[in-house]
């Protein structure tokens, strides 16, 4: 049995959770069976059983809107996904970028659709302000996508419920398997390089931020917060690759707020590579992931195997990662009955994360315990091994 992934993402070109999902499991998946990965990009290689292809895309021709752009090149390069000859008995689609790959390969092909939900397109208005009216068309295909699946994967219990919830589709076809860590490469590290480049210092306490800069991840609720938090430890924001130039300019103007009542606030306006976002991990005193949406969170994930304990929003799938006053502290995020997405008292958000957060940088004895904890949480649940045998027995379940 062949698979075959569609993907926006894939290594060496990620910018989120989807991303570091795909590469993961394809390696995992490419021990037991044969797997082609055909994704955005400019990757091309071939290893024992995986294969990787990205297809490129000149956009210099296109006279559309440029939040559109994406949305157009997508579809070019779903189509060119299919024109390629497809010999694969199961096609695995990652974000709605890839969905229309999915549904051509399902028809023109006769081979079963496979879709993973890593975040609900109904679930992220916000993307307007990126795509314009292309997030129409991401809710139109995802739809369709999602309701002609002959199987979806939900990462979570909680995303298991919104796809119920918000599509016409079977239960019987919802699966939960969450995603993964690996616990060879994030581990707590020694090595202090990192640090001393970003100019924190190893010697002094830090609470860490690692994620874009989107309205998804709530950075700017955090950095409202700073100016609740107690002043005995650095802040580090690990956080770049703005969605758009408006929350750019939002971010840049919180913390420009936050810099004039103290000097320890780092920003890093940059994603950095996995080693040295491992260092980072390894070193805070305290990580904290304050979304307002998160089908998983694996950041979180990151920083518990990293021996990390953890202050994050209880939302979406960081209740299941998470285990509060285990290996960390959840703050409740009371919502807006007419939307889901933004807090209903964003002041009141800020003040409950600082209050967290100071709660945990006071006490480093619970820092630690929270810390162990979390590595031995994720050593136990969340291997990719496992995550990848129960993706291939779905897979067995669709055969013809």
């Amino acid at each position: 049995m062949k698979v075959l992934f569609l993907t926006n993402e894939y290594p060496p070109h990620i910018y989120g959770g989807a991303g570091v999902h795909v590469g993961y499991l394809t390696r995992e998946l490419a021990k037991t069976m044969p797997v082609e990965v055909r994704c955005f990009g400019d990757q091309r290689f071939e290893k024992g059983n995986l294969k990787v292809t990205g297809f490129e895309l000149d956009t210099t021709g296109f006279t559309c809107p440029e939040p559109l752009k994406s949305a157009f090149g997508a579809v070019r390069r779903c189509t060119d996904f299919n024109t390629t000859n497809i010999d694969a008995d199961i096609v695995h689609c990652h974000t709605w970028y890839s969905h229309f790959g999915g549904i051509l390969a399902k028809k023109n092909y006769g081979i079963p659709l496979v879709i993973t939900v890593h975040s609900l397109e109904p679930l992220r208005p916000w993307k307007r302000e990126q795509l314009g009216g292309g997030y129409d068309f991401s809710l139109w295909i995802e739809k369709t996508a999602l309701e002609m699946a002959d199987a979806i994967i939900a990462v979570s219990g909680e995303t298991k419920r919104d796809i119920e919830r918000l599509f016409h589709v079977d239960p019987a076809h919802v699966h939960v398997i969450h995603n993964g860590i690996d616990l060879k490469e994030y581990y707590k590290v020694d090595s202090t390089d990192a640090l001393k480049r970003h100019g924190i210092d190893p010697n002094k306490p830090y609470l860490l931020f690692v994620g874009r800069i989107t309205r998804q991840k709530g950075i700017i609720y955090l950095v409202r917060a700073i100016q609740y938090m107690a002043t005995d430890f650095q802040i580090v924001l690990c956080a770049g690759a703005p969605d758009t130039p408006e929350i750019a300019r939002e971010m840049q103007d919180a913390v420009e707020s936050a810099t004039k009542k103290r000097s320890d606030v780092i920003w890093i306006a940059e994603m950095l590579d996995r080693n040295a976002v491992i260092e980072l991990y390894s070193h805070a005193a305290v990580f904290c992931c304050p979304s307002i949406y998160e089908p998983f969170g694996i950041i979180n994930l990151e920083a518990m195997a990293c021996e990390t304990a953890v202050v994050a929003s209880a939302v979406g799938g960081i209740k299941e990662v998470l285990v509060d006053e285990e290996t960390g502290l959840l703050v409740p995020l009371e919502q807006m009955k007419e939307s889901p997405f933004e807090p209903l008292d964003p002041e009141k958000f800020s003040r409950d994360l600082a209050a967290k957060i100071n709660q945990l940088m006071g006490d480093m004895k619970l820092r630690e315990k929270f810390g162990k904890a979390g590595r031995k949480r994720a050593e136990e649940k969340f291997s990719w091994s496992a995550i990848a045998q129960k993706t291939k027995a779905l897979y067995e379940t669709l055969k013809p």
